[in-house]
């Protein structure tokens, strides 16, 4: 049996590797060429400490308290060299990837559906080549290569961890350089190079009522969020709102339909900004936070989102008084990945 372990690391890039039963995290990332910080290996010295954030574990007797205190250990910390997984696991490591002779991975793949959805926002598919491996969290982003030598951009994956196709969910700028290639050059068939998995922000175990506020194309990490959840299951109440400038800027609403049907403890609603709107729902997403889904603040909220919408929000739970049990959230601007704008 082997586990599949992400290695978060401070600057924002994940590596995933395989962790054999009884096998030790350090161990598995030294044999994967992933070179995490160790002194001693033997639960003396701390300097491999990192932080668990969900999954199951055992970390033994055999270390000393100066290496990790009962303190931090109930917080979650670990001792990578005698952290043995009995699942997946999510590990916070608090140092740069390239202090651990690690990079961020690069793929490649093929276009396979450019589709405009609104006048707002484009949707892309890419078929990865074979072979290739794709692991990211639900949330996490990606960089894409603009075809002709024009750098990259940046972009949440909207599809769920594992699949062959990936999709994404892009911003229609006006003159931008990755909206320009997709509404007048892209053709099905052309090549495209990506590099990641990166970002903090990404589904965690959920023990608690949820919270997800989207703005525009910051729907679509929540839509790989949902995707993952409806194919394992969750009991506890999750409401998302989604904001947009327009009527006809609403899309996927379909697919929120479909995730619906899929989890009973979902919900959604959606709000229109434009004041001429016929829609139910108007104003922001702050005008729309009803007390029955913030549950007194017993939360773990998620939001993605332009800046000024992340702003209003943090401002709104701030005057308000709200403090979730976590928030988690994730602005982009044009042009700049969801990671690099927050």
């Amino acid at each position: 049996m082997s586990y599949t372990i992400a290695l978060n690391f401070e600057d924002g890039v994940t590596r995933f590797i395989g962790c054999k039963e009884g096998e030790t995290v350090l161990d598995a990332a030294y044999r994967q060429k992933v070179n995490l910080p160790m002194d001693c290996s033997d639960g003396v010295c701390g300097t491999c400490k990192g932080h668990c954030e969900q999954g199951e574990f055992d970390m033994g007797d055999e270390y000393l308290e100066e290496a990790l205190s009962d303190e931090e250990a109930a917080e979650g910390q670990v001792l990578t060299c005698q952290m043995v997984p009995s699942s997946d696991c999510v590990i916070q490591v608090p140092v740069a990837s390239s202090l651990c002779k690690t990079q961020v991975g690069k793929i490649e793949g093929t276009l396979a559906v450019v589709e405009q959805l609104s006048e707002d926002s484009i949707e892309l598919a890419v078929d990865l080549d074979e072979g290739a491996e794709l692991a990211f969290l639900p949330g996490q982003y990606i960089h894409i290569d603009v075809p002709g030598g024009e750098g990259h951009r940046s972009y949440s994956f909207s599809s769920k961890p594992g699949e062959r196709r990936a999709t994404f969910l892009i911003r229609n700028i006006p003159n931008g350089v990755m909206s320009g290639y997709l509404t007048r050059q892209a053709k099905v068939g052309d090549r495209l190079s990506l590099t990641g998995p990166l970002g903090s922000f990404y589904l965690r175990e959920i023990t608690r009522p949820v919270l997800m506020l989207a703005g525009g194309t910051g729907l679509a990490p929540f839509l790989s969020m949902l995707e993952q959840l409806a194919e394992k299951g969750s009991d506890q109440p999750m409401h998302l709102i989604y904001g947009v400038n327009k009527d006809d800027h609403l899309v996927k609403v379909d697919a929120l339909d479909a995730f619906a049907e899929k989890l009973p403890t979902f919900t959604y609603s959606t709000v229109v900004v434009d004041e001429a709107s016929q829609h139910p729902r108007k104003g922001y997403v702050t005008h729309h936070m009803d007390a029955e889904v913030l549950h007194d603040g017993d939360i773990d909220v998620y939001l993605c989102g332009p800046p000024p919408m992340v702003d209003a929000v943090l401002k709104h739970f701030d005057a308000e008084g709200i403090v979730p049990q976590s928030f988690h959230y994730e602005k982009f601007t044009p042009n700049q990945a969801p990671g690099e704008a927050s």
